[in-house]
């Protein structure tokens, strides 16, 4: 009786075995097929012909530049959100459609995503491998012909995925995607990404700058933290390398305008461009972006002396902002060099808020997300991009588009039906 007993918990078990041994077969198959459409999907996108098209040169330091006399167009997108599995297909292929088609419509110079270009969540997605989420947005980017940058966000190389964030630096600025202006930063600066962009007038003086920051990830890079949402903060070597950099620009800025107008640091160039202008870019959002929306909060929804509200929402669960844990000292170093004036993230995919705090503006971007957030690909307010003008007299211009909008309603591009949920809100503010 008992050998028998033995011989069924053995054939139980190998039938188990085996079961699960089909299974993993099956899903390893299906998840092939979905990467090998998804980036055939990515590919498939007409080049577009941009009038003016302004190519950027890499300077002696590597840093890569733009040299134009007129306006610089920016596209901001964020949360792109690719699963990259044979579970997340259809919500894959309708975040690359988004994007194509708002590209499409805007032909940017420059189009800047600010992180969780993929989500390979296994339980939704059906795979951990976040390489197809990069790659796949890669190919789009390079099929469309646009040039293109990435800042990380906290899902980008999540603890469990296959490829860390090293790993995904890599991909990203490989010799495959031409058109991709990602630099992994220094090696001796915590995160990766942390580069400059400059723009340029003829006369060689920045007329404005784009500083990528990586906002890191989560406090302890573990899945209870990826779990509880302990988000992390731009550490205190990343904002020292933020304050070199403005000092290097500021000093080539000096040595341009002196070749122009000789040393009179009174004169109209050093008024204007003496201290480079700049715009920033990362994923999470500051400390000080949550103390500005809490302070515009307990004021009614008025605003105060250091509080101005431009537009949009907060529309995450709890009304708030979803920062780091903990502080950093990277709004307080804005404040003191006076460079940065306005600063985009993502991260909090229903906040599309933009305000100014204490004269520098925060603007999250509209996030494309159909896939992270429960139910949240048949909603559409919150769906769609920011275009940032940038002047040649250092001035810029903030519009928000939203998806569903006529704008993008194009010849060749298919929309899905959805529910503009947050239509109606807005907030009543003093002048």
């Amino acid at each position: 009786m008992a050998k028998e007993k033995s011989r069924k918990a053995k054939k139980g078990l190998l039938i188990f075995i085996s079961v699960v041994i089909i299974l993993a077969t099956v899903i390893t198959g299906l998840n092939l097929l979905a990467v090998q459409n998804l980036l055939k999907k990515g590919a498939s996108y007409n080049t577009l012909e941009i009038e003016n098209r302004v190519t950027p040169q890499k300077d002696e330091n590597g840093n890569r530049y733009f040299t134009t006399d007129r306006e610089f167009k920016i596209m901001h997108l964020t949360d792109i959100h690719i699963g990259g599995g044979f579970m997340s297909k259809t919500v894959d292929e309708k975040a690359l459609n988004a994007v194509a088609a708002m590209v499409t419509k805007e032909k940017p110079d420059l189009v800047i995503a600010t992180g969780d270009i993929a989500f390979p969540v296994p339980y939704t997605a059906g795979t951990f491998n976040n390489y197809s989420g990069a790659k796949a947005f890669g190919n789009l980017m390079e099929s469309l012909g646009v040039y293109w940058d990435v800042t990380f966000g906290n899902h980008d190389a999540e603890c469990y995925s296959y490829f860390d964030r090293e790993a995904v630096a890599k991909i990203y600025s490989g010799e495959e995607f031409e058109h991709c202006l990602f630099q992994p930063g220094p090696e001796d600066v915590d995160g990766y990404g942390n580069h400059v962009i400059e723009i340029k007038n003829s006369k060689g003086i920045i007329t404005q700058a784009i500083i990528l920051i990586d906002s890191q990830a989560y406090v302890e890079n573990t899945l209870i933290d990826s779990i509880k949402g302990n988000y992390d903060n731009i550490h205190p070597n990343q904002v020292e390398w933020y304050e070199a950099e403005i000092k290097r620009m500021n000093a080539e800025n000096s040595k341009a305008i002196k070749a122009i107008q000789g040393d009179d640091v009174n004169g109209g160039l050093f008024k204007q461009y003496g201290t480079v202008k700049s715009l920033a870019f990362f994923h999470i959002p500051l400390v000080e972006m949550n103390d500005g929306w809490t302070e515009f909060q307990k004021n009614d929804f008025k605003d105060t002396k250091d509080f101005k509200y431009i537009d949009g929402i907060i529309g995450e669960g709890g009304k708030r902002v979803y920062c780091g844990l903990g502080e950093d000292d990277l709004f307080e170093k804005m404040l003191e060099l006076g460079s940065t004036k306005a600063m985009f993230n993502g991260h909090d995919h229903l906040n599309s808020t933009t305000f100014e705090y204490k004269g520098i503006q925060f603007s999250y971007g509209y996030s494309i997300d159909y896939f992270a957030y429960s139910g949240i690909d048949k909603l559409g307010s919150q769906r769609g991009c920011t275009m940032i003008t940038c002047k040649p007299d250092t001035a810029f211009t903030i519009d928000k588009y939203n998806y569903y909008s006529d704008r993008y309603n194009l010849e060749g591009f298919t929309r899905e039906e959805v529910t503009m949920q947050l239509e109606d809100v807005t907030y009543q503010t003093t002048e």
